[in-house]
Parts: structure tokens; sequence; C-alpha cells
């Protein structure tokens, strides 16, 4: 191994974030994965027939599956979700609970994105008195939403919140209600209503995953550089020292 010295340190901080800077490629092509898969059940199930509030109950797995409602929204417990972009724009979603009538099922309704004139004014909206008949679709997210602060517990309402839980929000009014957030379709009483499934979509993450293994492969030619340059140095101040005590 005359030919290869990289040195100790070098070693050690190889040894330890070349798993680092692999594993996070791998998550990523994941991720990606995921996504994919996400999108897909997403375009299988938006394209078939709206279920009933009761046969949705049924279903295993409800994400992104259509319903159709016919029923009243609850003005009185509005909830504004803050820090929705949309077209590069600020807003928020407004949801609102709604109480179907064949089924007496509470579901959380999205209505849709509205802008916000300024921080200091919330947003104006509305909200149908008479019973409605709409079409939605069920809303999972693909992973916990990040809050700096939780949520202050029984603000005023409207309320503004940075995540939705409608689990929480059936407990504090004392009902028995749909666990995910429902998305209107464009119909009577909806809001923009144009709402990306995923954030990032798989392309994102494909471009993650190459920029760590790139990374990892800096990093063995950085580490493989430093072992040959030593070597050589060394070999050429053994030879020179050699010279001049001969």
């Amino acid at each position: 191994m005359n030919g290869f010295r990289p040195g100790v340190l070098p070693t050690l901080v190889v040894l330890t974030l070349l798993p680092v800077l692999v594993a996070l490629g791998f998550w990523q092509l994941g991720r990606g994965e995921q996504k994919r898969e996400l999108l897909a059940s997403y375009a299988e199930r938006r394209a078939a027939e709206p279920l009933s509030v009761e046969q949705l109950q049924a279903a295993a797995d409800p994400a992104f599956r259509r319903v159709r409602l016919h029923g009243q929204l609850d003005a009185a417990h509005s909830l504004l979700l803050d820090n929705r972009l949309h077209d590069g724009k600020v807003g928020v979603e407004l949801l609102q609970p709604f109480l179907d009538q064949a089924s007496g099922q509470w579901l959380l309704l999205n209505r849709g994105w509205l802008p916000w004139p300024d921080r200091r004014t919330p947003p104006a909206f509305s909200t149908p008195e008479q019973a409605l008949d709409l079409d939605a679709w069920v809303y999972v997210a693909p992973g916990a939403a990040f809050q700096l602060h939780a949520d202050p517990a029984n603000a005023q309402w409207p309320r503004l919140v940075t995540a939705v839980a409608p689990i929480k929000l059936w407990s504090e009014l004392g009902r028995a209600g749909f666990a995910y957030e429902l998305r209107q379709e464009r119909g009577p009483g909806a809001y923009m209503t144009e709402w990306p499934v995923v954030a990032m979509g798989p392309e994102k993450h494909l471009g993650y995953a190459v920029q760590w293994f790139a990374m990892a492969l800096a990093l063995c030619a950085l580490y493989l550089y430093l072992g040959w340059h030593n070597a050589r140095e060394k070999n050429h101040g053994s030879g020179h020292e050699s010279t001049q005590h001969f």
C-alpha cells in the first residue's frame, strides 16, 4: 500500500460521510417512487364515479376517492388554512364542516383557495345557506405537516391555522366526523379548487438523488486523489533524502 496514503483523518471523514450521502440518495429515489405511485392512484381514482358517503366510510383506503355530497355547510366554524400559494400569490384555503344529510355524517370540506388582500385584513368569503349538491375528493397528505408552532386551541372563529386536523376539530365540536379533509371540485360554493396533489413531483426527487450520488462520487474521487498525492509526496521526499545521504 506504498502507493496510497490518504491519512487517518480523511479516512474517518469518508467513512462517516459516504454512507450518509448514499443513504440520502436512495431515500430520495424511494420518495420519488412513492410520489409516482401516489399520482397513479390519484389519476385512477379521480376518473372513477363518485361514491356515496356510506360507501366512502366502508372503503379500506379512502385516499383520493371521489364522493357525492348533499347537505349544508356550517359557517360558524370556518378554518382558514394559511400560507397556501397559487401562481406565486399567498393566500388561504377555506375549510368548513359539511353535514351530509343522507348519511348524517360530518365532513370537513375544503372549498378552495382565497388570496390575502392584506395580512391585516382577513380574506372575505361567503357561505351558501341552502342545501348543496356537490362532488369532492378525499385528500390524504403524503406526510405530516411541518409546523414551527402548534395552532392555538379554542381560538375565535373563523380560525387561522397552519395545519388541518379533522379529528381534533370533531373532538372540540363534540361531533362524529370523517377523519380526512375533502377537497371540493368545481361547483356551487367553490372558490379556486386547482390543487397540486404533491408539492414536489417525482422528477424533483430524482434530481436530488442524482445530486447526493454525485457528492458521494466526488468525495470518493477526492479521497483517492488525496491518497495518491500524499503517497507520491512521501515517496518523493524519501527518495530525495536517500540521494542526499548517499
